[in-house]
């Protein structure tokens, strides 16, 4: 069976790598190529988002173990993680949206704002999963 919270870790992990990806390939022109990568990015957070889910619809919250300054600066992650994970749909469904539609004035600057949101989410989900599984 499938360790979901593996599976949740792997795919923060690749989101990330694909929206630095992303990130580059406008800024080398390749509109194509970042088109295609964002779209990706963008699947695979929705595939993330299920997987977390119907693990948590399982199991529940589960509780970090550690104690002392560890656990301060788990807390801490989590809790920046959490709030700004509340905000990355439906910032990158209005991003994806407006470049959909070829409003790409709007678009970049809504970009501006969810790229490093989402990438620290993305980003923070995986050392949420270590501190809390592997630490």
């Amino acid at each position: 069976m499938l360790h979901l919270p593996t599976v949740n870790a792997a795919l923060n992990a690749t989101a990330a790598i694909l929206l630095a990806t992303g990130y580059i390939l406008i800024r080398q022109g390749r509109k194509e190529a970042h088109r295609k990568v964002m779209l990706a990015a963008f699947a695979t957070s929705v595939l993330f988002l299920v997987c977390y889910l119907v693990y948590h619809f399982q199991v529940g919250s589960v509780r970090f173990q550690k104690q002392g300054t560890i656990r301060t600066v788990y807390l801490a992650i989590l809790l920046t993680h959490t709030v700004l994970a509340a905000a990355v749909p439906p910032l990158a469904i209005i991003t994806l949206r407006r470049a959909w539609a070829g409003k790409y004035a709007l678009h970049r600057k809504i970009a501006r704002i969810t790229l490093p949101i989402w990438l620290y989410v993305s980003i923070t989900g995986v050392v949420v999963y270590w501190m809390l599984y592997r630490l």
